[in-house]
Parts: structure tokens; sequence; C-alpha cells
């Protein structure tokens, strides 16, 4: 594990999304709430914000943060079949977000596969990525805009 005791500590923050491909008739039960198990959305923002937290549980380099924040949001394309899922995590500490972002996202995508699999199994869950991150000594980050289209 890095050394992070020399850090000063800044507001940070990380977003990261995952992408989920599916039928477009499952993406209008999950728009409607009646999937099988109930409100995929509320579930696998629950998910999300509990893998953030959790997140030095799971990697195991990974430092323990006080996160002061944790946004999941979820956007929806019917005509292709897509649910973007989009995580934000904040803190003010002595290192970056990044991993607990990419996990939040990552664990919300699989919610949502696992509220719909008796719906439809054959949904993909696509590139989970950091799109942003700002704070600390390297400063702020973006993602190209054309890194994120369809592949």
């Amino acid at each position: 594990m890095v050394d992070v005791a020399d850090k000063r500590e800044t507001a940070r923050v990380a977003v990261a999304r995952a992408s989920l491909r599916m039928k477009p008739a499952t993406l209008r039960v999950i728009r409607r709430g009646n999937a099988p198990k109930g409100d995929v959305l509320g579930v696998a923002r629950t998910a999300g914000i509990l893998a953030a937290k959790r997140t030095p549980q799971l990697i195991p380099l990974c430092h323990p943060l006080r996160i002061t924040g944790v946004d999941i949001a979820f956007r929806d394309d019917l005509r292709r079949g897509e649910l973007t899922v989009e995580a934000r995590v904040t803190t003010v500490d002595k290192t970056g977000v990044e991993m607990e972002a990419l996990t939040a996202a990552s664990v919300a995508a699989l919610t949502v596969y696992d509220m719909i699999k008796a719906v439809e199994r054959g949904v993909t869950i696509a590139r989970v990525q950091l799109v942003e991150k700002a704070g600390g000594a390297s400063g702020h980050w973006r993602r190209a805009a054309g890194a994120r289209r369809r592949p």
C-alpha cells in the first residue's frame, strides 16, 4: 500500500460510468418499475452507494477514505436498448476516489443485471470507465468525448 501520510488533504471527485445493453422491452420493464424483483434502479442506486463505501474491503491496496458523497444516476436510450449508470464520488482526503467511483458504477450495473435476469439473460455490461477526476496533485482529468462512444 502506498504511504500517503505526507500528502495534503484536498477536495477530490471522481465520476465513472458503466453501460448495459439489452432489448428495448427489457428497458421498458425497468422504466415501469415492475421487474420481478421490484424497483431495479432504486436497488441498484443503493447497491452502488454501499459498494463505494466498501471499496477498500474489495480492492486490496485501496486506502479507506472519508467519503463525503456518492451519487448514482441513470440515463437510458430506449431505441438502442442502453442504460448508462453514472457514479460520482466525493471526498476530502489524501488520495483520490477513482476506485470508489468505478466500484460503485460496476456494482450498480451488476445489480441491474441481477434484478432483470429473469426478464433477459443476454444483458451485457460494457464500458466500465473513469470519465473524470479532480483534486490532488495531478489536478483535473477528463476522458475525451469520443472515447465514450459506443464501440
